[in-house]
């Protein structure tokens, strides 16, 4: 029998500081921008604008005006003679453009001369996909996306099914490992309609590397995780994890679908936000979508209580000891940082760490 190994993750100073950067963060759902809507978010402990024009055309600039620091979602979209879309300052009526460029001063009479297009805020790139919006944060203020945003399969159904959203007091690399964590189901999400605290199996999944991830290869659901019974058939099931904080689990019952997906957009150092959101054809959710969402809100609140309890110890900066196989994915993830900051700071491709392998643990 192989002696589980221990590592403490104070050998890597990487984790809980820095985050990373020339890369996609999710930022919002895309039905939450109607046009005309300003909205102001924090990301990587920036403040960042972001918008649907009249027109249509999505806005991400950095939340403050460059004349007196005011925020740009306060204010509101104006047309221009030429006929660009621009987003007006509430204190004095500066227009910037979707590039972040300034368009118009009000203030300057007619003799006075200004280039007002050398006056600029932060554009950041921006795009919908799947009824995502990401965002685009480069290390450089003018760095261009070098990669598509991600997708994901099983986005059917129409619009999703569940939407939840909850901050986590936490930086974004434990709020990553507590969600991707394998064996502290029994212990924190103990439920009659989910699973016993006493009833623990041994588990062996199988892993292989994914575009700047990994994934447990599909399979069974274990039989102690009763939800799945609600769907019926024989379920199949494939959970996913992308950098920088993108986790979802796949579902497939003959031709039905299901994917709940997870997103984690830190704000700050100590502050996350997790986005759950579901889609699914099964008519499950045309049952049982009272239960289901209460489920599903349940287990994110029974994270981030666990999230709460960990505060008092981690402001101590403790090494923290983790053993093989159920850290695994913990050190993955570590690895994946590691290696997607210096492929970017060496200028070349990212080379996925992650081997396959098979896991096991109880839980």
């Amino acid at each position: 029998m192989r002696q589980a190994d221990i590592k403490s993750a104070k050998s890597d100073r990487r984790f809980g500081e820095g985050f990373l950067t020339d890369i996609w963060y999710f930022a919002a759902l895309a039905s939450d921008l109607k046009p005309g809507k300003l909205e102001r978010h924090e990301i990587l402990g920036q403040p960042v604008m972001l918008g649907r024009s009249p027109g249509g055309e999505l806005f991400a600039l950095r939340d403050i005006c460059p004349h007196r620091a005011a925020p740009l979602s306060a204010g509101r979209f104006q047309r221009e003679l030429s006929g660009a879309e621009t987003v007006e300052c509430p204190y004095h009526g500066w227009r910037f453009g979707a590039d972040g460029a300034c368009r118009a001063v009000p203030s300057l009479t007619m003799s006075q001369t200004m280039d007002v297009g050398r006056v600029r805020v932060r554009g950041y790139p921006v795009v919908e996909s799947q009824g995502l919006v990401f965002v685009w944060i480069g290390a450089q203020p003018d760095g261009e996306p070098t990669e598509p945003a991600p997708t994901f399969p099983g986005v059917v159904g129409g619009r999703p099914k569940l939407v939840d959203r909850m901050v986590f007091d936490a930086h974004i690399d434990h709020a990553v490992v507590g969600l991707m964590d394998p064996a502290h189901g029994p212990f924190v999400h103990s439920q009659w309609w989910w699973r016993k605290s006493g009833s623990q199996h041994d588990k062996a999944k199988k892993f292989e590397p994914r575009e700047q991830g990994f994934a447990m290869v599909r399979h069974p659901p274990s039989k102690n995780s009763h939800a799945y019974a609600l769907l019926g058939g024989q379920p199949l099931t494939e959970i996913s994890f992308r950098l920088p904080g993108l986790r979802w689990e796949h579902i497939v019952v003959g031709r039905r679908q299901v994917l709940a997906l997870t997103c984690l957009t830190p704000q700050s150092e100590t502050r996350t936000l997790i986005t759950q959101i579901v889609w699914s054809d099964h008519p499950a959710f045309l049952i049982f979508k009272p239960f289901i969402a209460a489920g599903a809100r349940a287990f994110l609140r029974q994270d981030g209580a666990m999230v709460d309890l960990q505060k008092p110890g981690l402001k101590y900066d403790p090494s923290l000891l983790w053993i093989d196989d159920a850290d695994r994915q913990a050190k993955w993830y570590q690895a994946l940082k590691r290696e997607w900051a210096a492929s970017r700071r060496e200028n070349r491709a990212f080379d996925n760490p992650v081997e396959p392998a098979t896991l096991k643990w109880r839980s």
